[in-house]
């Protein structure tokens, strides 16, 4: 059985509700929105030292477990009607909603809170920049030259030099 947390930002469906979590009530629970997940939702739980992501994608259930140094900071988002506060990680899927509201003196207070709570900068975004993660690297021609790897784990064959072969000659044989 899960431990359930009492304290947290689950808001009742249709509620209208801003997300609004207490940086001083950690360890909390609570779902949030994500476009590829099945059913469009994802069950976050923020510890004073980690983060702890869980979702299904195409039928697979998965739990990303994820350390407080991993993130890059606490950056303020503009939302269509308000402002955002994201824990913000370098896989932009990985982003942590932690505060959504309109008060700009309740916004201010809350990055100030998050960002002393986990020791994380201040990070100004703009909401027009749409960041993507890195593509992953391939390496063309380092791999080519090589051998297989079941060629590397034995030595090559090598031709045996030819034996001299002595003939006519008188040999010489130490006899005690």
């Amino acid at each position: 059985m899960r431990r359930q947390f009492g304290v947290g930002g689950v808001q009742p469906a249709g509620s209208g509700c801003s997300l609004q979590l207490d940086p001083h009530s950690l360890p909390v629970s609570f779902e949030a929105r994500d476009g590829r997940a099945d059913g469009g939702i994802r069950h976050i739980e923020i510890n004073r030292e980690r983060v702890v992501v869980r979702r299904a994608v195409s039928g697979i259930r998965m739990a990303v477990n994820l350390r407080i140094n991993e993130f890059l900071g606490i950056a303020c988002r503009a939302t269509d009607d308000a402002q955002a506060l994201v824990l913000v990680h370098r896989d932009p899927s990985l982003s942590v909603p932690l505060l959504v509201t309109s008060d700009s003196v309740q916004l201010e207070r809350g990055w100030q809170m998050w960002s002393e709570m986990f020791a994380l900068p201040q990070i100004e975004e703009e909401s027009d920049v749409v960041r993507e993660p890195a593509t992953r690297r391939r390496r063309h021609n380092v791999i080519k030259c090589r051998r297989p790897k079941f060629l590397v784990r034995r030595k090559a064959g090598r031709a045996q030099p030819e034996t001299s072969v002595y003939r006519g000659e008188r040999e010489i044989i130490a006899r005690n």
